[in-house]
């Protein structure tokens, strides 16, 4: 496919696309107003009833915590491709993970870089942790928690290298993060199961509204779900690094 024939059909899918958005966005209610049943629905029952002050995770971990089961699995699943896409075969050249571009210069991290981002290390990953603990509470929880969490190895690899990332990220322990995060999930379900009640059904006691044990098995989902997503995102990282930066490194 030649230059020209990529514009014209870059051109043709924007305007396509465009035209889309416009119809889609054009059909919206004004900003600031909505109405919606399922959403007074959750509005009324989330605190009386969760004694949960963030709807959002009361929808995903309560509410629709069967969906959203799937939702993690989505991710889990993407991660192993990733892993099982990049992995080096035994009988792969070496040569194969080297930059081949010629002339391509790529410059160290400068000083600023590295100080800046051995300061945010610490901050991120205390941030990240009160994202997961505090979902039920305020918004946020494991999804956006884990995100967070899994820049923490990243801010130590601009700081650092690759060998130091390797020794602070262990494969192992972030495999198995991802596993037993992932498998948190069905656990708590399955333990809810075997206490006499439905999956996922919330029996514990629900605590006080706006504190970090409301919610009865919110928060231990949140915590999983946490555990789940940083250690696979921290997988992926660790899959593209190993991919362009090992043979280097060596």
């Amino acid at each position: 496919m030649t230059r020209r024939v990529r514009r014209i059909f870059f051109l043709f899918s924007s305007v396509a696309l465009g035209w889309v958005f416009f119809l889609a966005y054009s059909s919206l209610a004004p900003f600031g107003y909505g109405e919606s049943k399922y959403g007074d629905m959750v509005n009324a029952i989330t605190v009386p009833e969760r004694h949960i002050t963030d709807a959002v995770t009361a929808v995903n971990f309560d509410i629709r915590g069967f969906d959203t089961l799937g939702e993690e699995f989505i991710l889990f699943t993407s991660v192993i491709g990733v892993v099982l896409l990049m992995r080096r075969q035994k009988d792969e050249p070496a040569g194969d993970h080297e930059d081949q571009a010629s002339g391509r210069i790529v410059s160290p991290a400068s000083d600023a870089v590295r100080v800046i981002s051995l300061l945010l290390i610490a901050p991120t990953v205390l941030f990240g942790v009160y994202v997961v603990t505090h979902g039920q509470v305020t918004p946020g929880g494991g999804f956006q928690g884990g995100v967070i969490l899994s820049t923490a190895p990243l801010l130590l690899y601009l700081c650092a290298d690759y060998t130091q990332f390797r020794r602070a990220v262990p494969r192992r322990l972030v495999e198995a993060s991802e596993a037993f995060g992932a498998a948190a999930y069905i656990l708590i379900g399955g333990a809810c199961v075997a206490l006499g009640g439905l999956f996922l059904q919330n029996l514990l006691p629900l605590g006080k509204n706006g504190s970090i044990t409301a919610g009865g098995i919110v928060p231990f989902i949140d915590l999983g779900v946490g555990l789940e997503v940083s250690g696979g995102l921290s997988l992926a990282l660790l899959a593209y690094l190993e991919e362009l930066l090992e043979e280097k490194e060596q």
